[in-house]
């Protein structure tokens, strides 16, 4: 089965990641721009929804055994390519919306928090940023990115304690924008997509550059520190 796949309901893309955990390692970010590619240069109204193939999981973040692994001899560039990868998502031209179907922790997190909206299950997954606890620095587009999307004694809480926060907690602390059951999470996101799906690219990117422009402009330039 391939790493991604990539199809169209109307005007919304959905894009399902099919890697277990959807763990980052170079395949699995090379699958992920590759479909952004083609939606990029899809024309007429388009919106976008990305969800976990396994029930489990949305993203579980860096694949921290490639890293030591076969891509040891790449991890400050893959570093980067991550960073530009998490800036493309965020600056992205159409409306994107994450289906949290499981687990969204570090990296995985900083996915969903990077799309404009954020549908997470209630009954069952976790969001976290549990950095402080594996020893792992935020470069400081990711710090931006977080900081950008959350209220300040939430960034606070969560960067600092690692906590884990269910789809209910992450509704009531703005997390995410809507909780529900698991059989609705997609067809949800897909909802709040379609009815954006027809807003102009060009005035839909501005805004949203202009927004946040701290955080991309540091994740698109790949600042370690």
């Amino acid at each position: 089965m391939a790493l991604v796949d990539l199809k169209r309901e109307g005007a919304v893309f959905i894009l399902t990641m099919h890697d277990g955990e959807n763990r980052f390692n170079r395949p699995f970010i090379q699958a992920m721009n590759q479909a952004l590619d083609t939606v990029e240069q899809s024309t007429g109204p388009a919106a976008l929804v990305t969800v976990g193939g396994e029930e489990k999981f949305y993203s579980n973040g860096l694949d921290l055994n490639w890293l030591m692994g076969d891509g040891q001899g790449e991890r400050q560039d893959f570093i980067t390519s991550v960073l530009k990868f998490l800036g493309r998502v965020m600056a992205f031209p159409i409306p994107t919306v994450a289906a949290m179907n499981g687990h969204a922790f570090a990296a995985g997190a900083m996915l969903a928090l990077a799309h404009d909206f954020r549908v997470m299950r209630a009954d069952r997954g976790f969001f976290c940023l549990p950095e402080v606890d594996i020893n792992i620095p935020l470069a400081p587009g990711m710090t931006a990115l977080i900081k950008s999307r959350l209220s300040p004694v939430v960034f606070r809480d969560l960067i600092l304690s690692g906590i884990r926060v269910g789809g209910t907690q992450s509704k009531e602390w703005g997390i995410v924008d809507e909780a529900v059951t698991a059989d609705q999470v997609l067809t949800q996101a897909i909802a709040r997509a379609a009815a954006l799906a027809d807003k102009g690219r060009q005035i839909y990117q501005t805004l949203k550059r202009g927004m946040y422009r701290e955080a991309i402009i540091l994740l698109e330039n790949g600042v370690m520190e």
